[in-house]
C-alpha cells in the first residue's frame, strides 16, 4: 500500500514538474481565433477552445490558460469578463509567487502586454499581490498588428480599396468575409491600434520572440504584408520592432533562412522585446506546433528572464555551397528533428 502511494506520488510530481519551464509555471494565452466571430462562444465554450488551441504541444506543458473570445475587444470585455478574473485567481493561488513565465500566440502577444502593463496595479488595487511574470515567450507575435487586420476592417465597413485580391487574402484568413458586426479584436489588431495598446509598459519584463516566415496561404496574404511574413503577420511585429516597416529578419547580420549576411533588419525594438528564434520554413501557427519544419537559427542565442536566469540556445556554422560562390549559415542544434516549440521547451529547461 505505502509503496503504491509513493508511486502515485512520483507520478503526481512528475507531471508537476513537466509543466513548467526552469521550474516556472507557465501561463498560455492563446491568439486570435477566426471562428469565434461567427460563432461568438461564451462560457465553457471558450475554455474548451483555448484547450484545443495549443492541443499540438504547450496544453499538457501549462499551469494555467488564460482564455479569451475574439469576437469581444482587448481593453473591454476580454478584460473585464476573462482576464481579469484569471489573475485574481492566479494572485489567490500564488501561482506567479515564485516567478511564472506567460507564453504566448499570435494576438495573445499584445493581451500579454495588456496585462503586463496593468496587472500590477489592478492587482494592488483589489488588495491582492501582483503577479512576479520573469518572462514571455510569444511565438509568431501580432502585438505590432496585422496588416490584414487593416484589410478585414476595411472589408467589414466597406471603405477603403477593396478588390477581389484584398477580398481573397481576408477570407483565406478568417475562413470567411467579415461584416462590421462581428470584427471584435481586429479592431484592436489594426496596426496603429495594436501599437498604442500598452505600448510602452512600467514593467521591465523581457519578451522573447519566436518568429517564422512560411505560410500556409502558398503566398496570397503575403502579399499584403510588408517585407517577411508568416502568412499572417510581418516580421516588424513577430520580431517586436520598434516601427511597422519591411523587414526581412529579426537581425541585421543573420537571414530567416539563418544564413550570415547583411539583411534587412529592425535598428530597434519595442521595449523589452527580443527577438530570438527565426526559421525561414514556419508559418504562422507552426511555430506552435509539435512538428519539426524546417531548420531554425537565432537572431539571439540567449537572453536572461526579469530575474536573472537565462535561456541560451546551442547553435553551430556551417559552410554550404563550393568554393567562391559558398556561404555560413547558423543553425540550431538539433533543429532538423525538433519543433520551434520544443527547441524552446527544452532549452528553458
Amino acid at each position: 500500500m505505502k509503496k503504491s502511494m509513493l508511486l502515485l506520488l512520483a507520478g503526481l510530481f512528475s507531471c508537476a514538474a513537466q509543466a513548467a519551464v526552469s521550474g516556472y509555471p507557465v501561463v498560455l494565452v492563446h491568439g486570435f481565433q477566426p471562428d469565434n466571430l461567427q460563432s461568438k462562444p461564451t462560457g465553457a465554450q471558450v475554455s474548451n477552445n483555448g484547450a484545443d488551441y495549443w492541443a499540438q504541444y504547450w496544453r499538457d506543458r501549462a499551469d494555467e490558460r488564460i482564455d479569451w473570445p475574439s469576437q469581444e475587444r482587448v481593453a473591454d470585455k476580454i478584460t473585464s469578463q476573462y482576464v481579469w478574473p484569471k489573475l485574481q485567481q492566479m494572485s489567490r493561488d500564488g501561482t506567479c509567487a515564485n516567478g511564472c513565465v506567460f507564453v504566448s500566440h499570435s494576438t495573445g502577444d499584445l493581451v500579454t502586454r495588456y496585462i503586463i502593463d496593468n496587472q500590477a496595479l489592478w492587482l494592488q488595487n483589489a488588495g491582492l499581490q501582483p503577479l512576479n511574470i520573469v518572462a514571455t515567450f510569444d511565438f509568431a507575435g501580432a502585438g505590432g498588428g496585422v496588416e490584414l487586420a487593416d484589410l478585414a476592417v476595411n472589408v467589414a465597413n466597406g471603405s477603403g480599396l477593396i478588390n477581389s485580391a484584398v477580398k481573397l487574402a481576408v477570407s483565406l484568413w478568417l475562413g470567411a468575409t467579415p461584416s462590421s458586426s462581428n470584427i471584435g479584436v481586429l479592431n484592436d489588431l489594426r496596426v496603429n491600434s495594436a501599437r498604442q495598446l500598452a505600448s510602452f509598459p512600467d514593467s521591465r519584463v523581457p519578451r522573447l520572440r519566436f518568429a517564422g516566415a512560411g505560410s500556409d496561404f502558398l503566398g496570397t496574404t503575403g502579399a499584403f504584408l510588408p517585407g517577411e511574413d508568416d502568412g499572417v503577420v510581418a516580421s516588424h511585429s513577430s520580431c517586436g520592432a520598434a516601427s511597422a516597416s519591411s523587414y526581412n529578419s529579426c537581425s541585421r547580420s543573420v537571414a530567416f533562412d539563418g544564413k550570415l549576411t547583411s539583411v534587412s533588419g529592425p535598428s530597434a525594438f519595442m521595449p523589452y522585446h527580443y527577438p530570438m528564434l527565426m526559421s525561414e520554413g514556419y508559418s504562422h501557427n507552426d511555430t506552435i506546433g509539435s512538428s519539426a519544419k524546417d531548420e531554425v537559427t537565432t537572431a539571439n542565442n540567449s537572453s536572461a528572464y526579469l530575474n536573472g536566469d537565462n535561456i541560451k540556445f546551442t547553435t553551430y556554422d556551417e559552410k554550404r555551397g563550393w568554393w567562391i560562390f559558398s556561404s555560413r549559415y547558423r543553425v540550431v542544434s538539433n533543429s532538423k528533428r525538433a519543433s520551434m516549440s520544443s527547441l524552446v521547451y527544452q532549452a528553458a529547461n
